[in-house]
């Protein structure tokens, strides 16, 4: 793994979701973690938002930033555990076209080095749909620095070696042009 310092840095617009019955944006640790990181990783904050922990809301949030074009990736943290309210993977399954099964066995590797085998009650998981990149983080400030600070700082910087997100994103939604 490396940085190829030889290619320039392409900023991708991230929006970020916080899913909650409880947060208001100035008590979100987790949300102002994601924003704090993704912008001094020079990317653009595209939009963030707090949704209750609500199946159909949030899916219809992620279902409208995937159709702004102003929008790359989705990063959401909140709801990915396992009790009654934590809908949040059922609410980002809802809207994938494809599931990134990779990111939530990467993200448990993470989280096995930082609390052991309480990494099992963690359900992050990642996917695309319509050309956007979907990422759903547990609710920790901690767990949202280590999948920044261990997997999508990386990910998605365009000069990552061997390969990265970014390089790709073009490509995300070819099959659907005209042959």
């Amino acid at each position: 793994m490396s940085i190829d310092e030889t290619k320039d840095f392409i900023p991708v617009r991230i929006a970020v979701l916080t899913v909650s019955d409880t947060r208001s944006e100035a008590d979100d640790r987790s949300g102002t973690t994601l924003v704090e990181r993704l912008e001094a990783a020079g990317h653009i904050l595209a939009a963030r938002a707090i949704e209750k922990d609500e199946r159909a809301a949030i899916a219809a949030r992620l279902r409208a930033w995937i159709a702004d074009p102003g929008i790359d990736v989705v990063i959401s943290t909140g709801g990915t555990g396992l009790t009654g309210r934590d809908v949040t993977v059922e609410a980002h399954r809802d809207v994938y076209e494809k599931e990134i099964e990779a990111f939530g066995t990467v993200f448990t590797l993470v989280s096995m080095q930082k609390i052991g085998t309480s990494a099992v009650q963690s359900r992050a998981t990642g996917g695309v749909a319509g050309g956007t990149y979907l990422f759903a983080l547990p609710g920790s400030p901690g767990a949202c620095r280590d999948a920044w600070d261990e997997i999508l700082k990386f990910q998605l910087d365009y000069r990552h070696r061997p390969c990265n997100l970014v390089e790709i994103l073009p490509r995300l939604e070819e099959h659907k042009r005209r042959k």
